[in-house]
């Protein structure tokens, strides 16, 4: 479709932006039959890797999309995080979570960039309902009681207006639709300059590398080792005071700060760029018909590798809540509250993220000699003088606030897992089974009169069988024994008996409505 004779064409979203997050989110609301605009001044992927990491809650979103199986072949396991102290101790391990994986895939996962956001744009492209600009400058962001516009200016100089009902921002960091509509940033106090390196190693200078990513907590220069897919390695190296970016980001010098495990002989320089590592959240997620997300609403340091992660998250979170109101599912105060909700439940689990990164920071970046081998001294003694792996899952905070059970319970705001199943001869995982949507999953022992009222979907135990007892043990852990999931697959609520799941549905129904949710018998 050509955007340029849709000017009175009115779009259900138009995302600025199509880095990751603005790609997923038109992959997503393409796949769900609404009418997308999305545009970008950059015509072609960014041709180097600046995020290296994913996690099992990502590749979900891919298997949500259709393309978890073009993203495969770009990934690997994320190999344990060793942290080295002062004298080169082991003081501390981050791991994975074990076997069998909750969600169905590998829990921490490395991957290399430009070939995936070119399996998302293929499946964008797919979609004839979403129409993508790129070489084209959004310059201003209006609203009115009917719509919101975007004024544009398009490759060849022509300039024209762009409708849509919602309009999100994925524009990154120097978002001009955050600019726009007077969001600002809220500082949360990290600041720093760091060199990062991406080099192509040969197999001689493999040879000298560790065999696990290292964090060296060296007061004289913090830096990271990560071990990215095949021969790619990432070096994140602390500049000190005084040093200049802009040389540090030349050839020569990174050799110069690479020497302590390669020489030129031993790999091909891929990028080498200096940044400010920020810790950044968006003070408003959203201004009337107005969103933002991904770096355009937070910025965090990169020491979990959960900047791209959380820019999806958010996605995956809007995109469901504008479904309902475009849909009209909900309409009126409760649409209000639905799409409020966006900002409320993510600037709360971004920022309680960054507080947990930045301790994990604290740990890798402690300049102070003396104060380096107490913090050496102290996580050993936690330790009882031996290391203990610790799951990178674990960092993970729960959802809270928002479009989440009022009544407390364990499972209330974490992610349901997505365990492999079999239905006849045939095996997939569970999201595969139910589809997408609002999910109820129920004790078959129990009985609710209110169940037909919502439309379900009832599938028998007799006809699914769950291969690693993943779900029951989940169940087990949180005591209930119906679980009430949203359409972005975190729990909104759970009862463990009769009378608490006939109020977790009456609470879901005062205030998201009636909706379609299916139910599995387990």
């Amino acid at each position: 479709m050509d955007a340029r004779n849709q000017q009175h064409e009115l779009y259900d979203v138009a995302i600025v932006g199509f880095g990751p997050a603005g790609a997923v989110a038109a992959a997503m609301l393409g796949d769900a039959g609404f009418k997308v605009w999305v545009g970008d001044r950059l015509e072609e992927v960014y041709d180097i890797p600046r995020a290296i990491a994913l996690d099992h809650e990502i590749m979900r979103i891919f298997q949500q999309i259709g393309i978890v199986d073009d993203v495969m072949p770009y990934t690997e396991p994320f190999t344990p995080s060793e942290y080295y102290g002062v004298d080169r101790q082991l003081i501390k391990r981050l791991t994975m979570i074990d076997q069998p994986y909750p969600l169905g895939y590998t829990p921490s996962i490395v991957f290399t960039q430009p070939p995936v956001e070119k399996a998302i744009r293929r499946k964008v492209a797919s979609l004839s309902n979403v129409t993508v600009e790129l070489g084209i400058e959004v310059t201003s962001v209006g609203q009115d009681a009917e719509a919101a516009t975007l004024s544009v200016t398009r490759p060849q100089g022509d300039s024209g207006e762009i409708r849509a009902r919602f309009v999100l921002g994925c524009d990154g960091a120097r978002s001009l639709v955050r600019d726009q509509v007077g969001i600002v940033l809220e500082d949360l106090d990290f600041d720093e300059p760091w060199l990062v390196v991406d080099v192509l190693v040969n197999e001689q200078g493999l040879a000298k590398l560790p065999k696990t990513s290292v964090q060296y907590c060296d007061p004289e220069r913090p830096c990271t080792l990560v071990i990215g897919p095949g021969n790619h390695r990432r070096w994140e190296i602390s500049l000190k005071d005084g040093e200049d970016p802009a040389q540090a980001a030349t050839p020569e010098r990174t050799w110069e700060l690479l020497s302590p495990w390669l020489t030129p002989e031993d790999g091909e320089l891929w990028r080498q760029a200096s940044y400010r590592f920020h810790a950044l959240v968006a003070d408003r997620w959203r201004v009337g018909r107005v969103f933002i997300a991904g770096d355009a609403a937070h910025q965090q340091p990169p020491f979990l590798g959960q900047g791209m992660c959380q820019g999806l998250r958010d996605v995956a979170n809007i995109v469901w809540k504008l479904a309902a109101v475009l849909k009209s599912e909900v309409d009126g105060e409760a649409a209000q509250l639905l799409l409020d909700s966006y900002g409320e439940e993510r600037k709360r689990h971004v920022s309680e993220l960054i507080k947990r990164i930045k301790a994990i920071g604290s740990v890798i970046c402690e300049r102070d000699p003396l104060k380096a081998r107490q913090r050496d001294a102290n996580l050993l003694a936690e330790a009882d003088g031996v290391v203990r792996d610790s799951p990178r899952q674990d960092v993970l905070p729960k959802l809270v606030g928002g479009i989440l059970s009022q009544a407390p319970h364990s499972a209330v705001g974490t992610i349901f897992p997505q365990p492999w199943m079999r239905q006849g001869n045939t095996r997939m995982r569970f999201d595969e089974l139910v589809g997408e949507g609002w999910l109820l999953v129920v004790d078959p022992a129990l009985t609710a009169s209110r169940l037909p009222a919502l439309n379900l979907h009832v599938i028998g135990a007799n006809q699914v069988v769950e291969e690693e007892n993943v779900l029951a043990q989940w169940m087990a852990k949180h005591a209930c024994r119906a679980v009430l999931v949203r359409p972005d697959r975190y729990v909104f609520g759970a009862a463990d008996n009769q009378a608490g799941l006939t109020r977790l549905l009456a609470e879901w129904q005062e205030r998201m409505g009636q909706s379609v949710v299916t139910s599995i018998a387990i």
